[in-house]
Order: C-alpha cells, then sequence, then structure tokens
C-alpha cells in the first residue's frame, strides 16, 4: 500500500534561518500521526508547505504514491488535503456559512448550512452557520474551521492545535470523530503541545527540533517526560510551588452586568468577583461565553458596563486602559495579532504599545525600546533575529512569550492574562507558568482565563467558571475533579453556597 502522504527531503529557508532541513517521513492511509516540537521547531512551516501556501526550497511530496507540486490550498483540497490552522484565514464580514461556501464546491448555500448544523450537532462544535465571523471568539472561530475542513471529506487532515478551546467531553467526542475517521482510511497529521492527548490520540510520532526530524517514536510507548525531552533536549522547568497567604483585595467586581448592549452577542450577568494580592484566580469555560468581555471589561477596553469594578479601593468602571496601567494593571489579551501586537512592526515598536513610561508626549523613547526588545528576548528565550524583526515573523508560541513577557516584566500589581500559553510548547509553557507564580509570590493578583485545564489546576489557588455570561461560584481545585468541572461548562453548576462564594 502506497503512503496516503510523503516527504522526501523537504527543506525551506528564510534568510538565514532554515526553519525545515531535510525532512522525510510517511504517512499511511487510516494511520494518525503527531507532529511534535517545540516553538520555531518547523512544524508550521511544514504544514504550510503541505498544504500549499508555502513552497519548499528543495525536496519531494507525494499523495498516494504519485509526486506532485501542491501550489495552493485550492489544489491541496483538490488532492483531498485538508487543514485546520491555528492561526485563520477567514473573511470577518462574512458569515460562517459564506466563509465555509468560498472554500468547498459551488453548492446552494443552504445547502452548505444544513450541512454545517448537522456536522456542528454530530460533533458537539457549537457554530452558528449563520454568525458573522467578526461576532466570533477565538474558540468559536477555531471550531469553525474543523467543521470547515470536515466538509470536504478530506483523505488527509492536518490538525494545528485543534483542542485549544474545547471543554473535556469535547475533546473525548472530537478523538472519537478522528479515530472513526482513520478507521474510514482518513490519514490524520496532529499537531498539539498537550503531550496527553498525543499519547491518547496518536499512533506514531515525528519529533522536530531546530528545523529537522530529531525522533520518530510510538507515544504510547513513551511518557510525557520522555516526549518533553525529545522535543526540547532537556528536562523542562519544574513547576513552583505556591502556597503563600493571599493578601488584601486588589480587584473588585460588583454587579458587572452588560445586559443593556444589545450589540453584544455575549453578555455579562451580574458578575461579582474579588481578587487578593498574592492570588491566582482562574477561569475555565468553553470560548465564547462571555471570557473576552469579562476581560475587555476589567481591561477598561469595554466601558459600557453596569456595576463596579474596583482597583485598590479606585473606581476604575469607566476608567480607559491608560489609567488602569497607571494603578497598575496590566493585560495580555486572548488574540495575539492585531491585539495585542501589532504584526508589520518591529518587536521594539511592539514592546513599547503598552509601556506608557517609555513614551513621553508621544515621543518613544528609541534606545529603551530597543534594550526594553532584546531584554525580553533574553528572559522569556524568543527566538527571532532580534528587537528589529516584524513581529508577524515570530512563530505564534514565540510571538506569544514575547507579549506575555512585556506585561509580566511590568512588574504588574494586577495582571490579566487570557490564554497565557496558547501555542506555546511545554518548556515554554512551564516557563509562562512560573513566572506568573513568581508574581503571585511577589503580591500580584492574577486572573488567568484558559482553555487549557491542566493549566488551570498547576496556577490557579480558586477555580471559576463562566457559561452564556455568567460566573460560578469559586471553588479550590483539590475540591472538583476534571469532568464536574466539564459539568460546570455547560452552566450545570450548583446553585448554592455549598462551595466557596465568589462574592
Amino acid at each position: 500500500m502506497a503512503p496516503r502522504l510523503s516527504l522526501t527531503g523537504i527543506t525551506k529557508r528564510y534568510g538565514d534561518t532554515l526553519a525545515n532541513d531535510a525532512i522525510a517521513f510517511d504517512v499511511m492511509p487510516g494511520e494518525i500521526v503527531a507532529v511534535l516540537g517545540e516553538n520555531g521547531a518547523g512544524k508550521s512551516t511544514l504544514m504550510k508547505a503541505i498544504y500549499g501556501i508555502v513552497q519548499p526550497d528543495a525536496g519531494q511530496i507525494a499523495v498516494d504514491g504519485r509526486a506532485v507540486r501542491v501550489t495552493s490550498p485550492a489544489q491541496a483540497r483538490a488532492l483531498g488535503i485538508a487543514m485546520v490552522f491555528q492561526h485563520f484565514v477567514l473573511f470577518e464580514s462574512l458569515t460562517v456559512a459564506e466563509n465555509v461556501a468560498l472554500g468547498v464546491a459551488p453548492a446552494p448555500l443552504a445547502d452548505v448550512t444544513a450541512r454545517l448544523r448537522e456536522l456542528e450537532a454530530r460533533y458537539d462544535l457549537d457554530v452558528d452557520p449563520l454568525q458573522r465571523v467578526h461576532d466570533l471568539s477565538v474558540g468559536e472561530r477555531q471550531r469553525m474551521e474543523i467543521v470547515r475542513a470536515l466538509m470536504g471529506a478530506p483523505r488527509l487532515l492536518i490538525l494545528d492545535e485543534p483542542t485549544s478551546v474545547l471543554k473535556p467531553q469535547a475533546i473525548e467526542r472530537l478523538f472519537v470523530t478522528l479515530e472513526r475517521l482513520a478507521a474510514d482510511g482518513v490519514s490524520i497529521l496532529f499537531i498539539s503541545h498537550k503531550l496527553d492527548e498525543i499519547r491518547r490520540l496518536a499512533q506514531r510520532c515525528v519529533v522536530l527540533r531546530g528545523g529537522r526530524v530529531v525522533a520518530t517514536v510510538d507515544p504510547r510507548q513513551a511518557s510525557e517526560s520522555e516526549l518533553a525531552r525529545l522535543m526540547i533536549g532537556a528536562d523542562p522547568p519544574v513547576i513552583a510551588s505556591h502556597d503563600s497567604a493571599p493578601g488584601a483585595v486588589a480587584l473588585q467586581v460588583q454587579g458587572l452586568d452588560t445586559t443593556h448592549a444589545a450589540e453584544r452577542r455575549h453578555w455579562l450577568h451580574e458578575l461579582n468577583l474579588h481578587v487578593h494580592a498574592g492570588e491566582i484566580i482562574g477561569i475555565a469555560g468553553v470560548s465564547g461565553n462571555g471570557q473576552g468581555a469579562l476581560m475587555a471589561a476589567l481591561a477598561g477596553e469595554w466601558l459600557d458596563v453596569r456595576g463596579t469594578i474596583r482597583l485598590f479601593d479606585t473606581d476604575v468602571t469607566r476608567a480607559p486602559p491608560v489609567r488602569r496601567r497607571a494603578l497598575g494593571l496590566r493585560y495580555v489579551p486572548e488574540e495575539r495579532l492585531g491585539h495585542a501586537a501589532v504584526t508589520t512592526l518591529s518587536l521594539q515598536d511592539n514592546a513599547v504599545l503598552t509601556r506608557d513610561e517609555l513614551r513621553a508626549r508621544g515621543i518613544v523613547n528609541r534606545g529603551a525600546a530597543w534594550r526594553c526588545a532584546q531584554a525580553l528576548i533574553e528572559r522569556f528565550d524568543v527566538k527571532s533575529t532580534g528587537p528589529g524583526a516584524a513581529a508577524g515573523s515570530l512563530s505564534g508560541g514565540n510571538l506569544q512569550k514575547f507579549i506575555v513577557g512585556r506585561e509580566i516584566a511590568a512588574a504588574p500589581r494586577v495582571l490579566l492574562v487570557n490564554q497565557p500559553t496558547w501555542g506555546v510548547d511545554v518548556g515554554a509553557a512551564a516557563a509562562i507558568r512560573n513566572e506568573l507564580i513568581a508574581l503571585r509570590r511577589a503580591g500580584c493578583a492574577i486572573v488567568v482565563v484558559s482553555e487549557d485545564l491542566d493549566e488551570l489546576y498547576e496556577l490557579a489557588d480558586r477555580l471559576f467558571v463562566m457559561s452564556k455570561g455568567r460566573l460560578s461560584p469559586g471553588v479550590r481545585p483539590r475540591d472538583i475533579d476534571v469532568q464536574e468541572l466539564g459539568r460546570w461548562m455547560s452552566g450545570l453548576w450548583p446553585q448554592t453556597e455549598s462551595v466557596e462564594s465568589a462574592a
């Protein structure tokens, strides 16, 4: 039987950076192969070459035993290849159904919509075909991409971090779906930084480091620590303990409500929350249930709210972000491209976007900006060509390290972080989590929104869940297991004070 996909000597260079170095491996029909590597290892470049987005400088791609030159995604789809991207390529002003219709064989929009509803219901992906993309959260966009990929009945399905925004039950259901697809002969390339997922799903794991294949292993026979060592060439950092007592209330939210704002899809309903100095609050939930709206309200990006937000006894409900930063609040938003960073600007320029102290009357201190960017690159191990590199030239994980590092390095008194380690490899994720724990130890009050439940269990002193704009009671991580937390993510939490109060 010929391999469904065969790669031979795939090489791609960007200037002085060798992104892919003579990569070679096969994927058989019905095989699930994981591609594992740290940030900047060349995984995304390789997948883009397979999908026709970039052209390799050397090497050969064969599909079903026949050498091909994949020059575009349209040609890839014609060959039976579909891809779910970590960073999405979507038309913001169109609906979900209209976006999907652009990537499939011509068909009446009503037929596309009906098929989307069928797939959405079958795989529990919760995407409204009539919703416009600009109103979707990052998580909803990812679920939309999964449905879109399945529309074409692919023979090779490439998935780049597909589970980062799904609740535990939905992840397991997706895995069952992928296994059923594989049983039907569909080959799957699966990129994930979650080593437990790779061990659960994949039959084979190809490990990349520095653009090269350094190992091919059966992940079911390897431990997570062994996979981590193969990926980063060393043991990942150990997560520090964090059991110190919290201090005074630093951030207090009372009756936060946005149900009057008809233009918002996900309203906030009478939220109450307090966060102490030296405490990490974790907020779980399926993306699109109000987490982004809550963080925008706390950060000062959304001022049309009712209720009260107080920082250190100062009412900041109507205060813009610059005023809140002056009081010590910093914010890492969910969407790194276009929100947290400007991709066309250099790292030097991006370093000062939220560092008001490096600007005077609108004029940037260029030397200070360069030193700031260089310090972030070194401290957070950001793989780049230096402070002059465009933000858009970095891999997703390296840009995430730079953005999180920018806000951590500002020594915040209150830090809001939405998806701190999204798309970040296991070593860098551990380093970021340890930085957050160090901030907590220094007395910072931290609110972490994450779809990575393992991350929340590692970091949080108290856990909350958001569902349909409502906030659950708080609970200590040791008092609730993952399956019960998954039930809460459907809004099924106790309506009593049997768990720790959020107020």
